[in-house]
């Protein structure tokens, strides 16, 4: 039923807000090395506001894309500079990626990873290799793909997911940052992890820890 997958994407978000606050801190601290040193915040600011407008929603009339439809328009509003309107744009498309559907399985699972990556790419014309979360959603999007072609059980599913996340954020140690205010500092960013693909991967535990 429907309003079964729009209950588990709600607990979806917030576990996300709760793993991101818990994170918060250490987040700015990397944003610090190459930007601002307030992504841990701004990040904590924009899903709480989605927790707190999906607890709001009646979970027995929504639909699945509902779900992600609203925490794409309460994120941009929320979230200021950059990252609001990436996100936005990622939760739209996810929303797209799964309407009319009434299960929860892993082919949508794959397809919403999918969407929020392409979302994050459209939106910033960016891609991997950049030094952005998208050298963690990319990575998780194609570990998705191919678990789903090997038929894998849902626990490895979402290990590969995971693990595709955090070694494209891993990777991102070594590249110079050609994108967002990372790029500013050009080289000096080297031998730093990006700030946004580290979120990227709190945010994919966190759906893993629900959607498993």
């Amino acid at each position: 039923m429907s309003e079964n997958v729009v209950r588990r994407l709600v607990a979806m978000f917030e576990a996300i807000s709760a793993a991101v606050e818990t994170e918060k801190d250490h987040l700015s601290e990397l944003d610090g090395a190459i930007g601002d040193a307030d992504h841990g915040t701004t990040m904590s600011l924009g899903f709480l506001a989605v927790k707190a407008q999906l607890a709001k929603m009646d979970v027995d009339r929504a639909q699945p894309s509902d779900v992600m439809a609203t925490a794409a328009g309460v994120f941009l509003n929320a979230v200021g500079a950059s990252t609001g309107p990436l996100y936005a744009t990622a939760f739209h498309r996810a929303a797209q990626a799964i309407a009319g559907t009434i299960e929860l399985n892993l082919a949508t699972a794959a397809a919403m990873i999918d969407a929020i990556g392409a979302g994050i790419r459209e939106r910033g014309k960016g891609q991997r290799g950049d030094k952005t979360m998208l050298d963690a959603w990319l990575p998780a999007a194609d570990a998705a793909a191919a678990a789903l072609e090997d038929n894998k059980a849902t626990t490895e599913f979402w290990s590969d997911v995971v693990a595709g996340a955090e070694a494209g954020a891993n990777a991102t140690r070594s590249m110079v940052a050609a994108k967002g205010r990372a790029a500013r500092v050009r080289e000096r960013s080297l031998g730093h992890v990006d700030p946004g693909a580290a979120s990227a991967v709190v945010i994919i535990r966190a759906m893993a820890s629900v959607l498993r």
